[in-house]
């Protein structure tokens, strides 16, 4: 079977998709942001996806996609196939990082423009809810209606979504049909998503025809060293469940041993006080020889 398209997932695919075409980018931003009528994105401009720390000797760090609009927003995209706490923390890293960067000496902080952080996670880490778009602000911990504005996240599980689960949001469906249903498999695309302009743009980007013999040899080498990290995570993940299983059953039999002791020591106890209140000591006496509480002495007389 001769492969048609590419999957758009791909770190390759998905640069090429979305880092060189504005129009399509605002499209999928805000399509997938939680932006109202007012907030929505008119234009951009790219910017440079290795972010550069100001001061000497921090750290960088390269995001998929990243731009600004004309208000001075900054948009950082992200599409991350497994998931894992490093991922969140380097979200945050970036995201302020970003916010800092705004700030130059003699600028008043007023002038800062909030920063939005779109993850696209091929990956479910949210198993107690159903929901599979999670975003965050920095809110009041008893009101949530009051909200510091400068960092906005979003992270989206795309395994979780279904066309039916957000009907009245129709740029947002068909952006993450286009993300969940194209892959190395699908031979014919449905005409819905070809129809959108930007999308049927995309799809054209995703045609192995397109690519050269190099390119598709780096497509094959990240779903390679997908399938290993994943091999490894779950190889992780078994041999954490056996390492906690057998801790378990090391504490169940220390804990057992603890109370057969405590046990023990209670009855000796109660066997002393016994001989004790036979020869006629008093009371007091006994409790503190014994340790034992004047109900378990009341019981024993």
């Amino acid at each position: 079977m001769v492969m048609k398209y590419l999957d758009p997932k791909a770190d390759l695919t998905f640069k090429k998709i979305f880092g060189n075409h504005p129009k399509r980018l605002i499209s999928l931003l805000n399509a997938l942001l939680p932006l109202s009528e007012e907030e929505q994105i008119h234009e951009i401009k790219y910017l440079p996806t290795e972010l550069v720390p100001q001061l000497e000797g921090g750290k960088n760090t390269i995001v998929d996609v990243l731009c600004t609009d004309v208000r001075g927003r900054k948009f950082c995209v992200e599409m991350q196939m497994e998931w894992s706490d490093a991922f969140q923390q380097r979200v945050l890293f970036n995201a302020s990082k970003l916010y800092v960067s705004q700030a130059k000496k003699g600028g008043k902080y007023s002038e800062l423009q909030p920063v939005y952080s779109l993850n696209l996670i091929n990956d479910i880490f949210a198993h107690d809810t159903p929901d599979f778009i999670h975003n965050y602000r920095i809110v009041h911990d008893k009101d949530s209606n009051k909200v510091i504005e400068g960092l906005h996240f979003t992270f989206i599980e795309l395994p979780k979504f279904t066309p039916h689960s957000i009907a009245d949001k129709r740029m947002m469906v068909l952006w993450l049909r286009f993300l969940t249903e194209i892959n190395s498999n699908t031979k014919e695309i449905p005409s819905d998503l070809l129809n959108d302009p930007e999308i049927g743009k995309a799809v054209e980007d995703l045609e192995v025809s397109g690519f050269t013999d190099a390119e598709l040899r780096a497509y094959d080498k990240f779903w390679d060293s997908v399938s290993v990290e994943r091999t490894l995570l779950d190889d992780r993940y078994q041999k954490g469940m056996e390492e906690g299983m057998e801790k378990g059953m090391e504490e169940g039999m220390k804990q057992g041993m603890a109370k057969g002791e405590e046990v023990g020591k209670s009855q000796r106890s109660i066997e002393i006080a016994k001989n004790m209140l036979a020869k006629g000591m008093d009371e007091a006496t006994i409790l503190e020889i014994t340790g034992l509480t004047e109900d378990q002495i009341l019981q024993i007389q």
